[in-house]
């Protein structure tokens, strides 16, 4: 090392470095977490939509709702039960029954997820 050809970096060039690194982060992060609570919201208004649709053709073809989500699957409305991904579970779901119990058990449905969704909103009254 007398001769000057020394290799590598120093403590302060790795600081700076490690600084800069953890400055990109802070500004990356909490947009990476607030694009994939926009894409769940959105993916759950996708799935009340069709499920919500599903139903209304359901009671178009039969002349009354189903008693069970299940049901929609059964008979082919759906491929499968609607997955709620701001609770993560697909079988949360809140029904709502139509207002002449007779005519079956499953008006509408909405989210068991709690909390806000990025308007203000509440994730129940959608």
């Amino acid at each position: 090392m007398r001769n000057g050809n020394r290799r590598g970096f120093t403590l302060v060039e790795l600081l700076v470095v490690l600084s800069i690194l953890a400055l990109l982060l802070s500004l990356a992060v909490p947009r990476y977490f607030s694009g994939v609570l926009r894409a769940k919201e959105q993916a759950l208004k996708q799935q009340l939509t069709t499920t919500r649709k599903a139903l209304d053709e359901y009671y178009a073809d039969q002349g009354q709702y189903p008693d069970t989500l299940q049901e929609l699957v059964d008979k082919h409305y759906l491929d499968k039960l609607p997955w709620d991904p701001i609770a993560e579970r697909n079988d949360v779901w809140v029904i709502t029954p139509p207002e002449l119990p007779a005519v079956g058990a499953v008006y509408s449905v909405h989210s068991s997820a709690t909390g806000q969704a990025a308007d203000g909103s509440a994730y129940t009254d959608w």
